[in-house]
Parts: structure tokens; C-alpha cells; sequence
């Protein structure tokens, strides 16, 4: 099979997947004929080829997918004008501290916080799929020890946790700000997961919270993967 023809064969199965296709299920479809090192070329050269349009192929942590460009998003939500959850100061405040900090207790995210932490805020975060108990600390009562999923990761669209913004990177920490806004509840009464806890209802100042927050507001504001972009490649 010649590149054109491999290229065509990846591109069908990555637009019509539903979840990110790593390179070993992508080898798959040529009986391994195709080494990494040449399905990644292929892969880099379609790329190229979805450069100017409104559609992109990305790398995530799970492996390969079209989605979206993110300035697109503006239109995209013109045919679903329903407005998707949004997740309290407190949710994203917990999100941020695990994955900055991981793997953490619950007793080390209070402790940055300065609150305490409603079970239900890091139930929320497992239902989402974006944290998880990945062991236990050996100490007294063996606390679970929480870090994020490759999930987050797909969804902040980042391959590892090495590409999430710099926190003493003013460039990093300004950008997270200017989209703080799609995640995080407006100031008010305290409601939802905040209303459930006493303490999370009213949080004392913590800079070092404040400056994790900024990271996670992003994961609202992702690009769309559309379940099938058939029409698009035509």
C-alpha cells in the first residue's frame, strides 16, 4: 500500500471513531505492515493536509482524533444553544490542586485550599471521569491518594501532564484567566456543590488557590468532537 492510500485508510478510521485511536489500534488496520515510526509521518502529513480547515487532527493522551478549532466553537454552539454545566469555583479550585499537585489526599487539598472539602465535590470529579483513587498512602487510616485521568487529559486536549501551563508563567497563568469565565460561577450566594458545605461556602483567601483556579477553567471551553465528520472531509 502506497503512503496516499495509507493516509486515506487512516483518515476514514480516525473520523469515524469515537474515541482517540492510539498508534497500536492504527497499526491494526494494516496487519502491522506499518511501523510507528512511519504511521507517524503519515499521520503528521495529514495534519498538514487539515491545516486551513475548520477541522484539526490532534494528539491527545489517549492517542489520535479530529476535533474541532477552537475558534470555531463561536458557530458550533449556534446548533446547540444549550448552555453545558457549569462547575462551581470550588470543583475546579479541587480539579486544579490534583492536577498540579498529584497524587494528593483529600487532606492535602484542604490543606491548600484552607477548607474543607465536600465529599461530593471529588465525586462530581470521578463521575466526569477526570479524577481517580489511584492507591493509598500508607499512614495513619491509609488515605486514597487522588490523581487526574487520561480523560482529563484528552478533554484539556494536552498529551501529558507536562503540557499544562507553567503556574509561575505569567503568560501561562493570563491565558488560563481569560477563560476562567466559562467554568467558574459568577460571585453569589453560595449554591450547588458549595452550598453543601459549610466551609466550602465561604473559603477564606488562599493566593495559592487562587493561582491554581486559573488552570482549570479551560476544561469548559474545549473544542467539539463531533461524532462524525463524514460530511466535513467530503
Amino acid at each position: 500500500m502506497n503512503t496516499t492510500d495509507a493516509k486515506r485508510v487512516l483518515e476514514t478510521a480516525l473520523i469515524c471513531a469515537q474515541q482517540p485511536l492510539p498508534l497500536r489500534e492504527l497499526g491494526v488496520l494494516f496487519d502491522g505492515a506499518l511501523s510507528a515510526d512511519s504511521l507517524r509521518m503519515i499521520l503528521e502529513d495529514l495534519q498538514n493536509d487539515w491545516a486551513l480547515r475548520g477541522v484539526e487532527l490532534v494528539h491527545v493522551a489517549s492517542g489520535w482524533r479530529f476535533q474541532s478549532r477552537p475558534k470555531m466553537r463561536e458557530y458550533l454552539d449556534r446548533l446547540h444553544p444549550e448552555k453545558p454545566p457549569r462547575y462551581s469555583r470550588a470543583v475546579l479550585e479541587t480539579l486544579a490542586i490534583v492536577a498540579y499537585r498529584q497524587p494528593v489526599t483529600r487532606g492535602d487539598m484542604e490543606d491548600i485550599r484552607g477548607v474543607t472539602i465536600n465529599s461530593l465535590i471529588l465525586k462530581q470529579l470521578e463521575d466526569r471521569g477526570w479524577v481517580e483513587v489511584i492507591g493509598h498512602r500508607e499512614t495513619v487510616g491509609r488515605p486514597a491518594l487522588y490523581a487526574t485521568t487520561r480523560q482529563f487529559l484528552d478533554d484539556l486536549g494536552v498529551e501529558s501532564l507536562d503540557q499544562l501551563p507553567a503556574m509561575d508563567s505569567p503568560a501561562g497563568q493570563l491565558a488560563m484567566l481569560e477563560q476562567i469565565e466559562f467554568g467558574v460561577d459568577t460571585p453569589g450566594p453560595a449554591s450547588g456543590d458549595e452550598a453543601l458545605s459549610g466551609a466550602d461556602a465561604a473559603p477564606r483567601e488562599n493566593p495559592r488557590s487562587e493561582a491554581l483556579v486559573t488552570a482549570a477553567g479551560v476544561l469548559d471551553d474545549q473544542p467539539l468532537q463531533p461524532e462524525n465528520l463524514s460530511d466535513v472531509a467530503r
